[in-house]
C-alpha cells in the first residue's frame, strides 16, 4: 500500500482534474471499495468472524512495506486507539450490510463527512456556513431512507441506525488516525490499525462462541475478496492518487461507491433489494456531502481529515 504522507504530496488546487492515469486508478478503486457491501452482504460467515480475518489479512499484507519505516511511540498509541474504533465501526458497518439494503446503507455510511465536520467544530475549528447547508440537506435525506425502512421493516430501520452509527465511529476513526500518520507512515499506520482492529474482534469472536475456521470455500472466497477488492485495490489505490489529486476531489469521486455498491447488489440480487423510494434519500445525501465537501475548505486540519474519510469500509 503506497504512503500518502511526507514531503512527496504536491499542494493541488481544490478542483484541478485528475492526470488519465490518476483517473484510471481512482476507477479502479471505485471498483474496489464499492464491491464492500455486497460482498458483506453475500457472506454468511458471523460478523466478529468476518472483521477479525479480513483485518488480519489487510494487516499481513501491508506489514511488508511498513517493516523499513521507523515508528513513533506518539503515533503507535494513536493507531491503536484508532484500531479499536475502526473495530466499532466494521461492526455497525457490516450489521447495516445484512440488514438494510446496500444502497441505503453506503448512503448512510458515506455520512462520514459530515460526523468528521462537527467533530472538528466540537474540537474548535471553524465550519463555513454553506458547509452547514449541505449537512441539512444530508440530514433530509437520512429522515427520508430512515422513515421509509421505519414504516416498512423495522429490521431495515435498525439497520439504518447502525449504518449511521458507523459512520460517526469513522469520522472519530479518521481523525485519530490522522494524528497517527503526523508521526508515522501510512503502511505503518495501517499495519497496527488493522491488527489491532482483528485483536479487538478475537475477543468477541472468542467469548460468544463464533466459529471460526471450518466455513465452507464460499466464504473464504468472500473474505479474499474483502482484502483484494475493499482493502488492496480500493485504498491502496486511493491512497497513490492523493498524492497528486486534491483530497476534496478524491472525497467527491468515492461518493460514486453508493451507485456502485447498489447495482452490484441489483445485478446480482444481494442482499435486501431498496423501495424506489429511497432513492431521493439516497441523492439528497450525496448532494449534501458533496456541498460539505467543497465548502469546508482550506483549514489544513479539515483538509487532512477528509482526504482520509473513505478508508476501511
Amino acid at each position: 500500500m503506497t504512503s500518502t504522507s511526507g514531503p512527496s504530496r504536491v499542494n493541488t488546487a481544490i478542483t484541478d482534474m485528475p492526470a488519465r492515469s490518476d483517473l484510471v486508478r481512482l476507477g479502479v478503486g471505485i471498483l474496489g471499495i464499492g464491491s464492500s457491501g455486497p460482498l458483506i452482504a453475500m457472506s454468511t460467515m458471523a460478523i466478529p468472524s468476518l472483521i477479525f480475518w479480513r483485518n488480519l489479512g489487510g494487516a499481513i499484507v501491508t506489514a511488508p512495506f511498513a517493516i523499513k519505516h521507523s515508528l513513533d511511540r506518539r503515533g503507535v498509541k494513536w493507531s491503536i486507539a484508532a484500531g479499536v474504533v475502526l473495530a466499532l465501526h466494521f461492526i455497525g458497518f457490516f450489521m447495516a450490510m445484512r440488514m438494510t439494503s446496500v444502497a441505503a446503507g453506503t448512503a448512510l455510511v458515506a455520512l462520514q463527512p459530515i460526523f468528521a465536520s462537527i467533530f472538528i467544530k466540537l474540537s474548535g475549528g471553524d465550519i463555513p456556513s454553506r458547509a452547514w447547508l449541505g449537512m441539512g440537506i444530508s440530514f433530509l435525506g437520512v429522515l427520508l431512507i430512515s422513515g421509509i425502512d421505519f414504516s416498512l421493516d423495522r429490521r431495515s430501520f435498525m439497520g439504518d441506525i447502525a449504518a449511521i452509527i458507523s459512520a460517526a465511529l469513522a469520522a472519530l476513526y479518521v481523525m485519530w488516525g490522522s494524528r497517527a500518520q503526523e508521526t508515522l507512515e501510512t503502511t505503518s499506520y495501517t499495519s497496527i490499525c488493522y491488527a489491532i482492529c482483528a485483536l479487538t474482534a478475537l475477543p468477541i469472536v472468542l467469548i460468544g462462541g463464533y466459529q471460526m475456521i471450518g466455513f465452507p470455500a464460499r466464504e473464504w472466497w468472500i473474505l479474499l475478496g474483502l482484502i483484494g477488492g475493499a482493502q488492496i485495490l480500493g485504498h491502496s489505490m486511493f491512497n497513490s492518487v492523493l498524492k497528486r489529486v486534491s483530497p476534496a476531489v478524491v472525497s467527491l469521486i468515492v461518493f460514486f461507491e453508493v451507485p456502485v455498491a447498489a447495482i452490484i447488489a441489483k445485478i446480482f440480487l444481494i442482499g435486501n433489494q431498496p423501495s424506489g423510494l429511497i432513492i431521493p434519500g439516497v441523492i439528497l445525501i450525496l448532494a449534501g456531502c458533496t456541498l460539505v465537501v467543497l465548502r469546508s475548505r482550506p483549514a489544513k486540519e479539515a483538509i487532512e481529515k477528509v482526504e482520509n474519510a473513505q478508508v476501511n469500509k
